[in-house]
């Protein structure tokens, strides 16, 4: 039989016990938790006691949160988050300077650039666009248009050779079919004999009942 102390109670698999609230297990007994101020008695283990929302656990004790100007208790109640508009420094909140061309940021803590406009240190500085070219999505950046590539800070116009054309990308070029890209020209390929123009337009494969060897095709054995 299970010798249950004075402040415990057995346990559901009735062969253990464990304290009761505001007790602790010392040895073959329960000793009282001293629940200091602003505390309150807490199941399970641990130090038995957890601080009253706007307070936090120190030293035994529960001190109180100070909570600066320009901020408000989080979710737990034992810490503090500056309000929108502020960002945290030294204990304290530092409201976020939105400069010109810029808004505050969906944080709340700092900011963002307007479209056309790129973060640059503290201010937001105008994205310069090359000829040819347009803001990127995002809106703080550029890309060429179709028909030419960036090179540095400048569009160049692709230059497409006879017997290309321009890519979907719009920044290069692919060859025609039955034509390869060699450096920076499109060169005629023949198809060996038993052979066809694959799917891509710019290689062969063997025809049924031949297999590739080099740059032939030779009929399967058997």
């Amino acid at each position: 039989m299970v010798d249950v102390p004075p402040n415990a109670f057995l346990k559901a698999n009735g062969r253990d016990w464990e304290c009761a609230r505001s007790y602790t297990r010392v040895d073959q007994a329960c000793a009282a938790i001293e629940v200091p101020e602003n505390a309150y008695p807490v199941d399970g283990y641990g130090r038995g006691w957890k601080c009253d929302r706007g307070y936090r656990a120190a030293n035994g004790a529960c001190a109180v949160v100070v909570v600066p100007q320009n901020a408000f208790l989080d979710s737990s109640g034992r810490d503090w988050e500056c309000s929108r508009g502020f960002y945290p420094a030294n204990e304290s909140c530092v409201a976020v300077a939105v400069p010109s061309n810029g808004y505050l940021g969906a944080a709340g803590n700092g900011f963002e650039c307007k479209r056309g406009f790129r973060r640059s240190g503290s201010t937001c500085a105008p994205v310069e666009l090359p000829e040819q070219a347009h803001l990127a999505a995002s809106g703080r950046d550029w890309e060429c248009n179709r028909g030419y590539r960036r090179t540095g800070d400048s569009c160049v116009a692709v230059e497409v050779p006879e017997h290309g054309y321009l890519a979907s990308s719009g920044s290069d070029w692919e060859c025609e079919r039955g034509y390869r890209r060699s450096n920076r020209t499109c060169t005629l390929f023949t198809a060996p004999a038993n052979a066809h123009l694959g799917y891509s337009g710019n290689d062969w494969i063997c025809n049924p009942g031949y297999r590739r060897q080099g740059e032939a095709c030779v009929q399967n054995e058997g």
